[in-house]
């Protein structure tokens, strides 16, 4: 386990030196002084029928520019937005950029104001008169799927927009038909909504000369959406629409998609020949940004009599929302299949997946996007499991898991490597779980119920398939590294510009890191999955090792020697033996000579490389984390006491940001199992939790200080070894945090509670337990 203290790898963080000088270049700090401001006027109901828009008067205010609604859009033959998710079958309702004669949710684009400046178009919004019709609304994914409730699109008999069988379902049946035991259990994994500290917020440009629409914008995945934008909304050449980011604060997935504001902004720019800009506040991004998780599962747990594991069998409703964005049904469907069963050797595993549309916030991928879904069912089934067969939750865990690689799970998953069994043993001896009674009896002492859980998390990690990236040397002898994965906060300018000062063996600030730029950056597929070390570093690695092959190729020409006399250090090649050498800024200058080139090299490509990493492998992070809980059982007020994680990503590249990764994504999954609660009305379909006054996020003092350990299995997955990280806190801190909620409360009669754990909650079983023991 690497010291992150005092590991050498552990350099801070590049970036942080404009971030804390107050120089972090964000959207709203880019000067546009001709924009335009834009503001969509939204639906106030979730469900209702558009009888007429009359924008007469708003488009009288002096100073409005534009008013558009979906007839206008219509008229230009825009198209809707797509989903691209890989689910079959899939009915997937049309998604256009502005309500099209129904609004579905609240918060739905009705129509979009283009002004002199953000208070017109403000104001000219509310002159905006809509005749609604409301109709009923249904916001729970299974009341969406119930015979009687209200129909959300015709394309979509009976609300369903997907129903995916996946896994051997005969192979299961006869295992429970054969097991000893059976345990079944009904688990809520709760909508979150994102709430990353940077708005969406975008700035639309467009050249007539060249007939170009750009679009820069608080996105992540922009080759992608750029993509999108070009085949299916626009329908023009792609080298017509360009996207670029700057810095960007916090995504967690919801910044990856396409929403209809980008749409809208480059149809107004375009429209209006004039640049347009356009900034969420808060309260919209409640109603609009893409929010997370809301799958409701219920999962049978076989065991034969000596408690080994024999079948897994999951139903699954995921509540899409009221449109499918851009990969919503891809975290339910294909992601959440993957890491099914987690780190346990279960021989058959079989899964049943329902997509409920309804009149709700489009949900898309957020943190671990399906992984953190799958790991809580089985994890939380293990905890059941144990409880009735009367276990020790850690022994039957240890019975069960993994030991032999490589494994092939019964999702087809491949395992390369891993310890798993290593990782428990090392967590409940760190966090000491031998001494927690005593603990546990100091705590009643002071009438506070005090519980432990301990629980795994397999992540499956890799996100989009293949990833680019490029070598550029420029002539002031920098060298730019372009990658296709992209930052947004995690650390990429730093760890990025270590694997290459480490490759090319030059200083590290000889480096200059791009990315979020269509016009700098050939290809890319983003960040998401925790794929951008595994692909986006392996794709690195390649392009600098193409470009040293080329550099050697002309320094053995140059130095008069063969390419197998050379040596390379430091940046420079040695003729073996000899005082002859040359440094790669110097190949870099002479490759741009045609005279300079060997026979076989090709004049005009310079020393740089593109490389296109084409791979399909996942890596697999692991790991084993330990909490324990203080509650009180007067109020329902829980405390988090101790936090220990011990996790396995690969070889670390900076083992200090790596673990700043899994702090932050510990914190959301505590977050979303302790306070995080998104609540829609039943009736009226309002989102109750719309604001911060109302939705709880988790603060520093709710947080313990984490006890984190990094144990290096690299995997021979990448040139690397990498294993991904972003989002393994966010998968194993859930099930953690809530076997230790459950294991205080069953002392006091408590045996089942859903996330969030929250003191009304807490305070509400207690009650029932002592009103029925």
């Amino acid at each position: 386990m690497p010291d992150t203290n005092a590991d050498v790898r552990s350099i801070r963080r590049l970036e942080d030196a404009r971030f804390l000088l107050g120089r972090g270049r964000y959207l709203e700090d880019i000067a546009a002084p001709t924009a335009l401001a834009g503001h969509v006027l939204r639906s106030p109901h979730s469900h209702a029928l558009i009888h007429r828009i009359d924008t007469v008067q708003a488009a009288a205010l002096p100073g409005v520019q534009l008013i558009a609604t979906a007839a206008d859009l219509a008229a230009d033959g825009l198209g809707h937005l797509p989903c691209m998710a890989a689910v079959k079958p899939l009915i997937v309702p049309p998604r256009p950029a502005l309500a099209e004669g129904r609004v579905r949710h609240v918060g739905d684009p009705v129509a979009f104001v283009v002004a002199d400046n953000a208070d017109i178009a403000r104001e000219a919004a509310e002159l905006i008169e809509v005749d609604y019709e409301p109709l009923p609304s249904v916001v729970d994914g299974s009341a969406a799927l119930a015979a009687e409730a209200p129909a959300l699109w015709e394309q979509a008999p009976g609300n369903l927009a997907y129903h995916v069988q996946r896994g051997e379902h005969d192979a299961v049946q006869r295992a429970l038909k054969e097991a000893a035991h059976i345990v079944e259990v009904e688990v809520m994994n709760n909508r979150v909504v994102v709430v990353p500290l940077e708005p969406r917020a975008g700035i639309a440009r467009y050249d007539a000369a060249s007939d170009v629409m750009d679009l820069e914008l608080t996105g992540q995945g922009l080759h992608g959406i750029r993509r999108q934008l070009a085949e299916f909304v626009f329908k023009v050449p792609l080298d017509r629409i360009q996207l670029h980011a700057p810095d960007v604060g916090g995504g967690f997935g919801m910044k990856n998609f396409l929403y209809p504001e980008w749409v809208l902004l480059l149809w107004a720019a375009r429209r209006l020949g004039r640049p347009v800009r356009w900034i969420a506040d808060r309260a919209e991004e409640f109603v609009t940004g893409a929010q997370g998780r809301d799958i409701e599962a219920r999962a049978k747990l076989a065991l034969d009599a000596t408690g080994r594991f024999l079948a897994l069998d999951v139903a699954m409703v995921a509540n899409l929302g009221a449109y499918l964005s851009g990969n919503g049904p891809g975290a339910s469907v294909v992601a959440a299949s993957t890491a099914q069963g987690g780190v346990y050797d279960i021989p058959a595993i079989a899964v049943d997946i329902r997509g409920a549309l309804t009149n709700t916030v489009p949900v898309d991928a957020y943190r671990g996007a399906g992984k953190p879904e799958a790991n809580y069912i089985i994890e939380r089934a293990i905890e059941a499991a144990a409880r009735a067969i009367g276990r020790d939750p850690a022994d039957l865990r240890r019975q069960n898991l993994i030991a032999a690689f490589p494994h092939r799970t019964a999702m087809g998953m491949a395992i390369d490597s891993g310890g798993f069994g290593d990782n428990l043993e090392a967590a409940i001896q760190r966090a000491d779980t031998a001494s927690f009674e005593t603990r546990r009896k100091a705590s009643k002492e002071k009438g506070l119920l005090r519980g432990i859980g301990v629980a795994c998390f397999l992540e499956t990690s890799r996100g989009a398939p293949n990833e680019g990236a490029e070598v550029r040397f420029e002539s002031d002898g920098t060298v730019t590294i372009a990658v296709g994965t992209e930052s947004n906060g995690q650390g990429h300018e730093t760890a990025f510009a270590q694997i290459a000062a480490q490759h090319l063996g030059l200083p590290i600030v000889a480096f200059r890191y791009v990315q979020a730029d269509t016009r700098a950056v050939r290809s890319g597929a983003g960040h998401g999955g925790a794929r951008s070390m595994h692909m986006g570093g392996a794709a690195l690695v390649k392009a600098m090792d193409a470009a040293l092959a080329k550099a050697r190729q002309l320094a053995a020409h140059l130095l008069q020697a063969t390419t197998d006399e050379l040596d390379y250090k430091e940046g420079r090649f040695t003729v073996r033996g000899s005082d002859r050498a040359i440094d790669l800024a110097t190949l870099a200058q002479s490759a741009g000579d045609p005279a300079n080139l060997p026979d076989g090299m090709a004049p005009g490509t310079g020393l740089g490389e593109h490389v296109l990493n084409i791979t399909d492998v996942f890596t697999f992070p692991s790991g084993c984390h330990v909490a324990e809980v203080e509650i009180d059982p007067e109020t329902g007020a829980i405390r988090l006491v101790d936090y220990t994680a011990i996790d396995d990503y690969g070889r670390l590249i900076n083992p200090m940001l790596t673990e700043g990764q899994v702090q932050g994504g510990v914190a959301q999954g505590i977050g979303q199992a302790l306070m995080e609660h998104t609540v829609y009305d039943s009736q009226s379909g309002q989102l109750l939790s719309g604001s911060l006054m109302d939705y709880a996020l988790p603060r520093a003092d709710d947080l313990p200080s984490f006890d984190i350990a990094l144990v290096e299995r690299p995997t021979a997955a990448n040139p690397l070894g990498v294993k991904g990280s972003g989002q393994a806190g966010c998968i194993g801190a859930p099930q953690t945090v809530m076997a230790a909620v459950l294991d205080a409360l069953r002392t006091a009669g408590v045996q089942s509670l859903d996330m969030p754990a929250t003191p009304a909650r807490v305070w509400e079983a207690l009650q029932a337990a002592k009103a029925n023991p």
